[in-house]
């Protein structure tokens, strides 16, 4: 069904400060001249990019020697979300349930006490997390994570105060639950990230199975959306208002399958967000208010055995186009803008946590378009679930294997 949307009072288009500046402040000499793709492997599908770039961007590469990459541990359990302290410290999700502060040198704490129970069964558990932007002063955070409820499982938001002595999290509550619950495993989302304006972003997945797939269309849903909420768990002040009866206040955008990264611009102040796709169509999205992001009426992929998705379309009006899309997939899991100058040519490029394609992806993005693609780390044999920019300026991510990496220059 397609439903019409309304953007409330103009300003919508601010939303996540967004000014809609490109941008274009792209090291030249980080592009290679006429460097090939980097995916080199036969695309499942024959399907045609909407516009060039679409995929398959010609590659770059990073000038020998301008950065390092090092092990700060391996002592993490499935590890899937981190963020950076003020002071230098990085907290880290581990999927079963435990929440840890790992230091510079690679010191891992015990958990943190005072996360509610996890349901940690197929792709659930202790999610990603980020710290309130007043961290200094309220030491809050945020995080999502699968919740078991009577009638099924939720893609759930809590809320906590880090303690002065950070052995426990205090004044814990939950603010959020993507309804309705389902008794499956699969597709949580699960990335949550605070926008300009101050409201959280949250990611919820469609949850997979073929019974709750169409839901990603439905406002009456909060599955396979992008959530925009207010600290306490209420429909952010400006959100789109969906004309569909029944459409829950909460949403910002819908048609999504599987997002499980989300970062905001360092220029533009926009979200983008990074998505699964099924057997090919793996999408990185820039967010726009009330907009549809199609999924399963449109997408770049097959069903998993080799069948079109619904009538195998990947273009209908109304409907955004990806920015991006990978075939055969990455598996696109978190995502962040650099916005340091400690290694030339990657300011305000993204970087892309892939799983099965076992690398970073790095896209240089001018003008709202991928230009340039780069994989980094693709010999350490690793699924790379989650990246972030510390507070130095180095880029930090985990696997699922439990490593803790430190990229910055030499």
């Amino acid at each position: 069904m397609k439903h019409y949307l309304i953007c409330l009072l103009g300003c919508s288009l601010a939303l996540l400060s967004c000014s809609r500046k490109s941008d274009t402040s792209v090291d030249p000499a980080a592009k290679g001249p006429d460097i090939p793709p980097v995916e080199t492997n036969a695309p499942n599908t024959n399907y045609q990019p909407a516009f060039a770039g679409q995929t398959r961007a010609a590659g770059v590469t990073t000038a020998a020697g301008s950065y390092r990459a090092t092990v700060l541990t391996s002592s993490l359990a499935s590890p899937w979300g981190i963020t950076a302290l003020p002071d230098g410290r990085l907290l880290v999700t581990e999927k079963a349930g435990r929440l840890r502060i790992v230091s510079s040198s690679g010191v891992v704490s015990a958990p943190i006490t005072g996360v509610p129970p996890v349901n940690a069964a197929g792709q659930g558990g202790l999610l990603g997390l980020c710290l309130d932007p007043d961290f200094s002063t309220n030491r809050m955070v945020y995080w999502s994570f699968s919740e078991a409820r009577p009638d099924g499982n939720v893609t759930a938001i809590a809320k906590g105060r880090l303690a002065n002595n950070e052995q426990s999290l205090e004044g814990v509550s939950v603010i959020y639950r993507a309804e309705p619950a389902y008794a499956g495993s699969l597709h949580y989302g699960g990335r949550v990230v605070f926008d300009r304006t101050g409201n959280l972003l949250v990611s919820t997945g469609e949850r997979s199975d073929l019974v709750t797939r169409p839901q990603a269309q439905s406002a009456t849903s909060a599955l396979g959306k992008i959530i925009r909420i207010t600290r306490d768990g209420q429909p952010a002040p400006g959100n789109p208002v969906f004309a569909q009866a029944g459409a829950r206040p909460g949403l910002y955008s819908i048609g999504h399958r599987n997002p499980q990264g989300l970062a905001i611009h360092p220029v533009t102040g926009e979200a983008w967000e990074s998505e699964h796709g099924p057997r090919g169509g793996d999408e990185i999205n820039r967010l726009r208010a009330g907009a549809d992001y199609g999924w399963p009426t449109i997408t770049y992929g097959i069903e998993y055995g080799g069948q079109p998705v619904g009538s195998g379309i990947q273009q209908r009006d109304g409907l955004e186009q990806p920015v991006y899309y990978w075939d055969p997939v990455v598996s696109p899991s978190g995502i962040t803008f650099y916005s340091s100058d400690r290694i030339a040519g990657w300011r305000n490029n993204l970087f892309v946590a892939s799983l099965s394609g076992m690398h970073i992806v790095r896209l240089v993005i001018e003008n709202n378009r991928v230009t340039g693609e780069e994989r980094l780390l693709a010999n350490e044999g690793q699924r790379f679930r989650d990246v972030a920019q510390g507070s130095d300026g180095a880029l930090y991510a985990v696997t699922d294997q439990g490593r803790l990496y430190r990229i910055d220059r030499p």
